[in-house]
């Protein structure tokens, strides 16, 4: 089971906290809990759902426990060297076929303003686009997982598009009622 749902737990760790280090650390504290807690697996649920919400709520208690007693770890240190000496604007692989520096960088762009959108978005609007457009779970699957009716979640998951699609206006020249 670790093996088959490992990388998405960590994608999904990833989203809530920007430290590789501690992704690693709460996805194996998130088996260790479920391994602990399988005999309460009541299989109502698919268990993807149930390793889900497992992993959430591991990540939660240790952001939690972060702003206690806030330490900066050698890999955050790192991504902020890297930032300052301009490293995120590096490419680094080849420009594939009718690529253009322009496009790559565009692209880029377009990336980085979308993750910077679902960043800005509060935790039940970037839970429910990240399920969705990332995870691609079900609106009935999200709803289980987010403990609120199918409306509540198609309501985030508008609000959420409508804000990234906010963001992204000034770069893909759209109008208002545009999405892209």
């Amino acid at each position: 089971l670790v093996v088959k749902y490992q990388r998405r737990i960590e994608r999904l760790i990833a989203r809530m906290v920007r430290d590789t280090n501690l992704v690693e650390d709460i996805a194996q504290e998130t088996f260790i809990r479920a391994y602990r807690a399988l005999p309460n697996f009541r299989g109502e649920s698919a268990f993807y759902t149930w390793l889900y919400r497992i992993a959430v709520n591991t990540a939660k208690k240790a952001l939690i426990g972060l702003q206690r007693d806030p330490v900066i770890t050698e890999s955050a240190l790192a991504s902020l060297d890297d930032d300052e000496e301009g490293g995120a604007s590096r490419v680094e692989n080849e420009l594939s076929d009718g690529e253009t520096p322009e496009s790559v960088m565009a692209s880029r762009q377009v990336a980085e303003t979308v993750n910077a959108a679902i960043e800005s978005l509060s935790d039940d609007l970037r839970q429910a686009i990240v399920l969705r457009e990332i995870e691609g779970l079900s609106y009935d699957d999200i709803a289980e997982l987010m403990g609120c009716p199918i409306g509540t979640v198609r309501s985030r998951i508008f609000r959420a598009r409508e804000a990234i699609a906010q963001r992204l206006r000034p770069l893909l020249d759209t109008r208002d009622g545009e999405r892209w």
